[in-house]
């Protein structure tokens, strides 16, 4: 399941990546607050505008995610495997973050975009980068945010169940 980002979505290089010492504790499940994405070109316009925002006006080292998943399935590489993210402040050292790419206040989860998340946490897990027994929490369990959105959050359940 290794992805070359700048292929796959026009990614701009990182500014630099801190290494997470161990595999990630937790996982902190996102959304992206904006319009749901129709198709691979849309998915990819709002990648590279999410990373740009996120670097050059909140002054990360690069996209805050590990990764996204568009409404198709699609899992579209952040900042990887085994890197700090900058997704859930004070949480990020020990955890991966995944944005599903919609605003999940008003948009309804597809199967496609849950299984493909369950068989990336399945993955990490099988490669250790997500310790067996890790937590899985919506990030408004760790922040003051309504992220990731009523119809996501409800659907953790799915995810923990698969996990």
């Amino acid at each position: 399941m290794k992805t070359d980002r700048l292929l796959q979505w026009g990614a701009a290089a990182p500014k630099q990546k801190e290494a997470l010492k161990g595999s990630a504790q937790r996982v902190v499940i996102h959304h992206t607050a904006l319009q749901n994405c129709r198709g691979l070109a849309d998915s990819k316009e709002h990648l590279v505008s999410i990373q740009s925002m996120h670097m050059n006006q909140r002054d990360f080292d690069d996209i805050g995610y590990n990764f996204l998943v568009g409404g198709d399935g699609t899992v579209f590489e952040g900042r990887g495997w085994g890197v700090v993210g900058a997704h859930t402040k004070g949480h990020n050292h020990d955890s991966l973050g995944i944005a599903f790419m919609g605003n999940f206040n008003s948009d309804k989860l597809s199967e496609e975009a849950l299984l493909s998340v369950k068989r990336l946490l399945l993955f990490g897990v099988s490669q250790s980068y997500i310790h067996p027994k890790f937590v899985l929490c919506g990030h408004r369990d760790l922040a003051s945010t309504q992220c990731p959105g009523d119809n996501l959050y409800a659907a953790l359940t799915h995810l923990r169940s698969a996990a």
